[in-house]
């Protein structure tokens, strides 16, 4: 049964990731008994009437208008970081310096010193008994988690290769309207940090291996964008008019690397928002001396695995991931009966309030972030640099400083 000491959360952003955040604070106990009841207590927006809306669609109790306000409530335990990666480093620090939990959307930051300073302040908020995590929901799906029993396991034996996709198509009509996404100020990158971090996370985590190095190449096809137009879900219909105004596109659309991760298995990194017919193909296929795992997410509910003991003949065996041995799959549905992309949300919020309620850092923590913010940034160095070769530091989490070879911070 469910304990009665409430996790009184107030929440920055109310947009796509807001509504899937919201649903899993509301969905989470009515499936798993958890230790601390989430209450949905203060919901912040900068318009008024558009953050009262969506607090009444989204369950939230209170409005506040500025993000601080969160901050400052006594009845507040924990910020939920929903906005643009600009506004991450401010919301996350001033919360956990104020005593307050912090769940930050990915990436952690828009650039690596940012997200040096979010961990340093992590660090210092978790010797209080304050914790932070970054929201790579991902790690919470749950044929992604049996891959990592498998290979944690030793089912794959050696790891040699990791190939790693995200295959968006929001963005193939070069007049869908401009957002946020596609300004660097606000975002940081573009296909790189909104949907590549996602795989050099669920990468480095599944394996157990840091990213030490990459050569990348990125580019962006389409440089102007209409500003004015019907936003539907990611993309959606902007002004193609002749005259119409049109805003500089300052991210790139797609990323591609390749990788040596520490103790030398080597992985290809593909990243695009141009794959047309490609909704949300998050990939990963995972090689060792002693088997293969593959993964798609446009398929969630199946790992396929390949055992080389059986022989050649065998070939790869679909896994349906619903069984109730297999990871979160004891409190959901019968046998054969999948889940969606929600419910990696709905799992985040579960491990997150049980790490809370028992002291300990839940992760992905700010440090696990910081990696990845490492990574983006020696993808970007190397595709400005030629391609170069780009080393990537892994310095103490107990330093007080960070470098990135050959990367001006």
């Amino acid at each position: 049964m469910a304990h009665s000491t409430p996790l009184r959360i107030g929440m920055a952003g109310y947009a796509f990731m807001g509504a899937a955040h919201s649903h899993a604070w509301r969905t989470a106990p009515r499936f798993f008994d958890l230790p601390l009841r989430p209450e949905l207590t203060a919901l912040a927006g900068r318009n008024p009437d558009a953050t009262t809306a969506a607090a009444a669609k989204l369950g939230w109790s209170s409005t506040e208008t500025d993000w601080r306000r969160l901050i400052e409530r006594d009845d507040i335990d924990l910020i939920d970081i929903c906005t643009p990666g600009d506004t991450h480093a401010e919301i996350a620090i001033a919360a956990l310096e104020a005593g307050k939990h912090v769940l930050c959307e990915k990436p952690l930051a828009n650039t690596v010193a940012e997200a040096e300073r979010m961990a340093a302040a992590a660090r210092a908020a978790a010797t209080r008994g304050v914790y932070a995590m970054c929201g790579y929901s991902y790690r919470r799906t749950p044929a992604l988690a049996l891959a990592k029993r498998m290979v944690d396991g030793g089912r794959l034996g050696t790891i040699r290769h990791v190939r790693a996709q995200y295959l968006q198509d929001w963005l193939s009509n070069e007049n869908a309207p401009m957002t946020w996404r596609l300004d660097k100020s606000r975002s940081g990158s573009g296909a790189l940090g909104d949907i590549g971090a996602h795989i050099i996370d669920a990468a480095q985590w599944i394996i157990g291996r840091q990213i030490s190095g990459v050569s990348a190449l990125m580019e962006t096809f389409v440089r102007e964008r209409p500003l004015a137009g019907d936003l539907v879900g990611l993309g959606g219909h902007g002004n193609p008019d002749a005259g119409s105004p049109r805003g500089a596109v300052t991210v790139d659309d797609t990323a591609i690397f390749t990788a040596r991760f520490d103790g030398g298995p080597v992985g290809v990194f593909e990243a695009t928002r141009y794959a047309l017919g490609r909704r949300n193909a998050m990939r990963l296929e995972i090689n060792g001396s002693e088997g293969s795992l593959a993964f798609d997410f446009e398929d969630n509910n199946v790992l396929t695995f390949y055992d080389a003991a059986e022989g050649p003949d065998a070939g790869f065996r679909r896994i349906i991931v619903t069984e109730p041995e297999h990871p979160y799959m004891g409190n959901w549905w019968p046998t054969g009966h999948g889940l969606g992309y929600e419910h990696g949300f709905i799992h985040q919020a579960v491990d997150l309030v049980t790490a809370l309620a028992a002291g300990r850092q839940p992760e992905p923590s700010f440090d696990d972030a910081l990696q990845v913010q490492r990574v983006l940034a020696a993808a970007e160095a190397s595709a400005g640099n030629e391609s170069r070769w780009q080393e990537i530091r892994h310095p103490s989490p107990a330093s007080t400083s960070y470098a990135l070879e050959g990367l001006s911070q």
